[in-house]
C-alpha cells in the first residue's frame, strides 16, 4: 500500500537506516545491563574497601589517595570506575532525553550531554594519571 506524500505523512525509514538504529538501540541496550553488572562489582568493591575496611573513612586523605594511586591496579580500577558510570548514565539520560524531549530541544540537550560526558571522562582520566603526590 502506497501513502501519497501530499498528506503530510513522514516517509518511512529506509531498511538499511531502520536497521542500523535498531542495531545501535540494541548494543545500548546490553551496554547498560554489562555495564551495569560491572559497575555493582566496582563501586561495592570500592566501598567496601574505602569505607569498612582497614579503620573506615578517617584514614582517607591526601596520603592514602596518592598511596593508592601509585598502584596501576587502582588507577585502572578507578578508570574503569569513571568511564563505565559515566557512559551508563550518559546512556541512560540519552535514553530519557529521546523519550521526553521536545524534538526541537532533543539535539540541544544531547550535544549538551555529550560534551559534559567527554569532558568528564577526560578530566578524570587526565587526574588519575597525572596525579602527583609530591604536592603535599
Amino acid at each position: 500500500m502506497t501513502v501519497p506524500h501530499d498528506l503530510g505523512l513522514a516517509k518511512p525509514r529506509s531498511p538499511q537506516r531502520a536497521k542500523a538504529r535498531t542495531n545501535f538501540e540494541m548494543y545500548s541496550w546490553v551496554f547498560m545491563r554489562v555495564s551495569g553488572l560491572v559497575l555493582i562489582f566496582l563501586v561495592f568493591g570500592h566501598l567496601i574497601i574505602m569505607n569498612l575496611l582497614d579503620g573506615g573513612v578517617q584514614r582517607i586523605n591526601f596520603a592514602f589517595v596518592a598511596g593508592r594511586w601509585s598502584s596501576p591496579f587502582w588507577q585502572i580500577w578507578d578508570l574503569l570506575m569513571l568511564w563505565l558510570a559515566m557512559l551508563h548514565g550518559a546512556n541512560g539520560l540519552r535514553v530519557i532525553i529521546n523519550d521526553y524531549a521536545q524534538p526541537r530541544l532533543r539535539v540541544s540537550l544531547q550535544t549538551l550531554l555529550v560534551v559534559a560526558t567527554v569532558f568528564t571522562i577526560a578530566l578524570g582520566t587526565l587526574v588519575i594519571f597525572t596525579f602527583d603526590p609530591s604536592l603535599t
